[in-house]
């Protein structure tokens, strides 16, 4: 916590994560990041007096999923016009230092299940931030970014955790099961996680121990505030 000259409170840094990747596969058609799994959980966080930064694989631009540009959605409205301008020009991996934050963040949108599992940079981010006892959030396909990190004996982070995300159930009934390039839930499982799930689209959230997911954008608020829980009961140097 850190008090600035204003008086404003700072409860602590969260790095949020966004997609590169604009292409659904072969279909011609747009993805990204999908908007309120990452409004709406930037406004739970903002809310509690955390700062947030963005980073993606490469940097630079983060392209929004044009199916989720719903700005009749208040949040997805605030935040896009005060807030909307940072994705254009996210911050790349070398960018970071990962002991200014308290936790990390995978904001979900198909186009992370192509490049989330592929940057190494942000895993070995992600394991120093939860190795110094930071949490981790993600929501719906965002625990695609949960694929990659290794802790320091080697282990999957997600292995033997209660894990949630977007299931093969959810995926098939959005017709995209056979457009993504693997099936999330069947790859946590196969790194050892005990994936956890309700009925489609219906708003879940698993908490194991500083390990936050949600399921699908109905779950993206309760991600949050699920995150700022876990936080109020840490204490990490940041």
């Amino acid at each position: 916590m850190v008090k600035q000259k204003n008086g404003d409170v700072i409860m602590g840094r969260v790095l949020f994560v966004v997609t590169n990747h604009s292409e659904l596969g072969n279909t011609g058609h747009k993805t990204g990041y999908y908007l309120s799994e990452v409004a709406h959980p930037f406004h739970v966080l903002h809310e509690a007096g955390y700062e947030i930064d963005f980073v993606s694989p490469r940097g630079g631009k983060a392209p929004m999923d044009p199916r989720s540009n719903q700005l009749d959605d208040p949040i997805n409205k605030a935040f896009w016009e005060a807030h909307g301008a940072r994705l254009e020009e996210t911050l790349a991996p070398e960018q970071i230092d990962p002991a200014r934050y308290i936790a990390i963040f995978y904001a979900g949108g198909h186009g992370t299940m192509w490049d989330f599992p592929e940057s190494e940079a942000i895993a070995r981010i992600a394991a120093s931030i939860y190795e110094r006892g930071g949490a981790i959030g993600a929501v719906c396909h965002g625990p695609s970014g949960l694929l990659p990190i290794r802790l320091s004996n080697g282990r999957p982070l997600v292995e033997g955790r209660r894990i949630n995300s977007f299931t093969n159930e959810e995926e098939q009934a959005v017709q995209l099961d056979k457009i993504v390039p693997f099936l999330l839930e069947t790859r946590l499982k196969e790194l050892g996680a005990i994936h956890v799930s309700v009925k489609n689209f219906a708003p879940y959230v698993e908490v194991d121990d500083r390990i936050v997911t949600g399921q699908n954008p109905a779950s993206a608020e309760r991600v949050g505030r699920a995150l700022v829980e876990v936080l109020s009961r840490l204490s990490v140097p940041a």
